[in-house]
């Protein structure tokens, strides 16, 4: 969910000063950061109906330092830079080749989904090859677009809209917390990259690991770039006065409606038809309404409501397919059944919570930086 230029909180264009991450109790900073490591691998592997309700628990143990630990990186690195959504998808996109591409190495592996109900998938995946390199364009749009919107961005919007104005920019955690989720996230890694049922026995060959590496080199560089950075602030999450802020765009964005509707719309359109047609159809779409989406964000009454409208969208539509998929491992039809309606009830849950704590949080404006 790329989106442009932001203006800040209503609260704060009063010339309000938050306290940084470190002056808060410590109970409130490590709230949002135990939703974030839970919400991210539920979100990326369950809610979509990848797992039985007697997986869940499974999933989140061991899928949650990997998956919610770059969740929670990637959001603190953000915040920390003073920089706003373009810095978070990139990143996304840069965990979701690093995790698919070097970690588990699914992107290479044409064996990858032989063990699972989604064996039947390898042919329209061997369809896209990209020659040389040996690896399917389809399941790399997948792959690591699943990653971006559902392991990283719509978890943070989510939590973020839990949070009250005066948090929702901030960073959660100082050094020693970044530093213990870092530790956290790579131990997650290794154990994936050394299990049996993660890497699965499969390594890559040189190029096509430097390849991966190359990508991610290069879109950790391009996220990390000052572009990215709002003028108000600067390392550390600080604030400088209102009045040296740059003056809103007098364009206003359209309803969060609009925006939501138009990820369903991508989420729908993406597998239209097989092969290359069907890989330009997604990709061309997807860069459309991402233009489209950081063109409205440079609104002034673009807010935290249409980013939860995306990632609201995002999980919804991801939930509403649950009941049309098979889980990645044979379970009873009762068990299968059981777990979509869990990811019903935890999608409504998780949704409706965020839609009424934002609206009881920010009762007028909800304009953010984006």
């Amino acid at each position: 969910m790329p989106t442009g230029p932001d203006p800040v909180a209503s609260d704060h264009a009063a010339g309000d000063r938050p306290t940084t991450a470190g002056r808060l109790p410590l109970h409130r900073r490590l709230l949002p950061v135990i939703a974030l490591l839970l919400l991210a691998p539920w979100a990326a592997e369950c809610s979509w109906g990848g797992f039985a309700i007697d997986d869940f628990l499974p999933v989140l143990i061991f899928l949650g330092p990997m998956y919610g630990g770059a969740a929670i990186l990637i959001r603190e690195t953000t915040r920390h830079l003073g920089a706003g959504w373009p810095t978070i998808v990139l990143l996304a996109a840069a965990f979701g080749v690093l995790q698919a591409g070097l970690v588990d190495q699914s992107l290479f592996n044409s064996d990858f989904l032989d063990d699972t109900q989604y064996a039947d998938t390898r042919a329209a995946a061997e369809a896209t090859l990209v020659p040389g390199l040996e690896f399917s364009l389809r399941q790399a749009f997948d792959y690591v677009g699943n990653h971006i919107v559902l392991t990283i961005c719509a978890p943070i919007v989510l939590i973020e809209s839990f949070l009250g104005s005066d948090r929702r920019l901030r960073p959660w955690l100082g050094r020693s917390g970044l530093a213990v989720v870092t530790v956290l996230y790579l131990l997650g890694s290794l154990l994936i990259f050394a299990s049996d049922g993660g890497r699965k026995n499969f390594l890559a060959s040189p190029l096509q690991l430097t390849f991966a590496a190359m990508v991610v080199l290069a879109l950790v560089t391009t996220a990390l770039l000052p572009h990215w950075r709002r003028p108000g602030r600067t390392t550390g999450g600080a604030w400088r006065a209102a009045e040296q802020r740059e003056p809103r765009r007098s364009r206003r964005a359209p309803h969060p409606l609009w925006v939501g509707l138009l990820i369903v719309l991508v989420h729908l359109g993406t597998d239209l038809t097989p092969g290359w047609a069907g890989v330009a159809i997604a990709l061309g779409l997807a860069a459309a309404v991402g233009g489209l989406v950081a063109h409205w964000s440079s609104g002034v009454n673009w807010g935290q409501r249409h980013l939860l409208a995306a990632g609201s969208a995002s999980v919804v539509s991801a939930a509403a397919f649950a009941y049309l998929v098979p889980p990645y491992s044979p379970a009873s039809p009762a068990a299968a059944l059981a777990g979509d309606i869990a990811v019903t009830v935890i999608t409504v849950a998780l949704v409706g919570g965020a839609w009424w704590r934002l609206g009881r949080a920010s009762p007028a404006v909800h304009v953010v930086a984006s």
